[in-house]
């Protein structure tokens, strides 16, 4: 088992961080330009909330905090 020394560690914080920038490419090639202003920038923001939220809560410093950080993230 390997040592978490940082939230960039975790596998969870990877795969948001590849979410987002798969969200970014389809948001730039594949929707209708009618929507950049509608679901492009929700998409993005939402996307965007997941390593946000487990960054932040790492960096709450009690585990009851960021256990709600995680919780923000699932929903």
């Amino acid at each position: 088992m390997s040592n978490v020394s940082s939230y960039k560690d975790l596998l969870v914080w990877q795969k948001g961080i590849a979410i987002v920038k798969e969200v970014y490419l389809i948001c730039n090639s594949d929707l209708p330009t009618i929507e950049v202003f509608g679901l492009q920038s929700q998409m993005k923001r939402c996307s965007i909330s997941i390593p946000s939220n487990i960054a932040e809560g790492w960096g709450r410093g009690t585990t009851k905090s960021y256990l709600h950080f995680l919780r923000i993230t699932r929903g």
